[in-house]
């Protein structure tokens, strides 16, 4: 018996050995399969991982198969890394290969750079980028057409689908012009031609059985809707326009009908008869007609029968003008007269936002050593005009949203004290002043040139910080952006007047930034 025990037990482990072996063998035949693949079909499932992640060996094998369904990525002509793990002749190959000659073009130095890059190699990526920018400064644009070239693709051009030139009948629409393609784009003018006889539509009705439901403006006679339109213009030039994003024939009256649009140009609410090309008034902001009449009362004698000629009226001189302009400049499109022609906005004001920084100076204090605070300046200029002359100007270090709401007449009163805690004490800096835009109907001159001004340019003229002082400003009116017109003012000088000395000084301009409009709601108490 106690032989045949531990003869029982070798043959158990004998077997156990034996199928441990044979486990052993079948696991180690699937990573020789894949080592005996060829070379290439290796190298290109290795691409597609990303060159700056080193990844194990094992999972590299076990990932091959995934990878090469998806498309590769062109990175460049980088190195494959298992190449330096090769023994024999072409491990050394690689090796004295793997530092090729120096660079020599902009594009050379520029690839050299991408591939340190992507190595991790940060250093020597700066130092090519470097000299290849030194070299060629759009050597990017060269790098992006010769690894990413785009497709080339034209633009079909269209025919000209009224080659005779033959004016577009629009039945119903005498009333109506667009006053040829100048006014509209071509492209523009045709869609809205389309809509010239087509009705405003209700509402669908929410279900099939519901009924369907009248629509007011649908039933309203054109001239009722126009005079509706018209007076939504003058009370809102913006709401007018959004109008048109309503129903087609809305978008063909708010841009064809020019009754409205005259309207809107020649008023004094929106248009030009609200502009002034002379001062209308003092620093202050009293009336200078105001003025003349009480000298003119004082002075009165004996004169009660002279019956002077009076001047003919700014406002007709507004009006002639502009007609000129209409018919000259503007291809008879009072639409086009009102958004391109120089004017300033009233419901709104114009904000500067200047950024600068300056050096600062070492505490004694400091730990450190070799660094210079530097501090970051933010400061913003305000405008807001009036349509009597006067404009308000200011200052401040306080955000726009905290400011423009009180930018008005009633908060220019001086009992703002520096501790004030009152939302209007913003305006305890606000200066008064007045304005004038350029052009032919002012009385002033150019100074240069000696001619009549040039329409674009808005003088401005302010209080000083102190009573001795007038500020007097130039500003150019430009736009900025594809549909915005008139609501950019750029800087042109900016000059300070001593009244008792009669002394002119001109304000550097380094830091200061242009004006942009900005629309507001509503202001404090109109």
């Amino acid at each position: 018996m106690n032989d045949q025990a531990p003869t029982e037990t070798e043959a158990e482990l004998a077997a156990f050995r034996q199928r441990w072996r044979e486990e052993v063998t079948a696991r180690n035949k699937k990573p020789e399969a894949l080592l005996n693949k060829p070379t290439a079909q290796r190298r290109k499932a290795s691409v597609h991982a990303p060159p700056t992640v080193p990844v194990p060996s094992n999972a590299r094998r076990r990932d091959e198969t995934h990878e090469v369904d998806f498309a590769p990525v062109a990175y460049h002509d980088l190195p494959d890394k298992e190449d330096r793990l090769k023994l024999g002749t072409e491990g050394q190959n690689h090796d004295r290969d793997a530092n090729p000659a120096e660079p020599s073009s902009a594009l050379e130095h520029f690839e050299r750079a991408v591939e340190r890059e992507s190595s991790g190699m940060l250093g020597d990526s700066l130092k090519h980028y470097r000299q290849a920018f030194r070299i060629d400064a759009k050597v990017q644009d060269t790098y992006s057409k010769k690894h990413f070239p785009q497709p080339s693709s034209s633009k079909p051009k269209h025919s000209n689908p009224n080659p005779s030139n033959a004016a577009v009948t629009v039945p119903g629409t005498a009333h109506h012009s667009l006053h040829g393609s100048a006014a509209l784009p071509q492209s523009l003018k045709q869609l809205v031609d389309s809509f010239a006889t087509l009705a405003i539509e209700p509402a669908p009705p929410a279900t099939d059985a519901s009924p369907q439901e009248p629509s007011p403006l649908a039933e309203l006679p054109e001239e009722i809707l126009t005079q509706v339109l018209r007076e939504l213009a003058v009370k809102d030039l913006a709401s007018f326009a959004r109008t048109a994003q309503v129903c087609k024939r809305l978008a063909y009256l708010v841009l064809t009908e020019e009754s409205i649009w005259k309207r809107v140009t020649l008023g004094s609410e929106i248009g030009f008869e609200a502009m002034h090309y002379d001062f209308a008034c003092d620093v202050e902001g009293f009336s200078i007609q105001a003025n003349d009449s009480i000298a003119r009362y004082l002075d009165f004698e004996d004169d009660l029968e002279v019956d002077e000629e009076t001047p003919e009226s700014p406002a007709s001189l507004i009006h002639h003008h502009t007609s000129q302009l209409l018919h000259t400049t503007y291809n008879h499109s009072y639409r086009q007269l009102l958004r391109s022609r120089p004017r300033l906005r009233f419901n709104g004001c114009y904000i500067s936002t200047v950024n600068y920084t300056r050096a600062g100076a070492n505490s004694a204090n400091s730990l450190s050593w070799g660094s210079t605070p530097v501090h970051v300046v933010t400061y913003f200029r305000y405008l807001r005009f009036f349509r009597d002359g006067t404009v308000i100007s200011l200052l401040t270090t306080v955000e726009p949203a905290d400011v423009v709401h009180h930018l008005t007449k009633e908060n220019m009163h001086t009992h703002h004290s520096a501790t004030s805690a009152l939302p209007s004490a913003v305006m305890r800096d606000a200066l008064r002043g007045r304005w004038r835009l350029s052009g032919p109907l002012s009385s002033m001159t150019d100074p240069s040139t000696g001619e009549a001004e040039v329409e674009g340019d808005i003088h401005i003229e302010t209080q000083g910080v102190t009573p001795k002082y007038t500020y007097r400003m130039q500003l150019g009116l430009t736009h900025a952006g594809k549909s915005a017109r008139n609501n950019k003012l750029v800087w042109k000088g900016f000059w300070s007047w001593n009244r008792l000395t009669d002394d002119w000084a001109e304000f550097g301009l380094r830091n200061d930034r242009a004006y942009w409009w900005s629309r507001v709601k509503s202001f404090e108490g109109e």
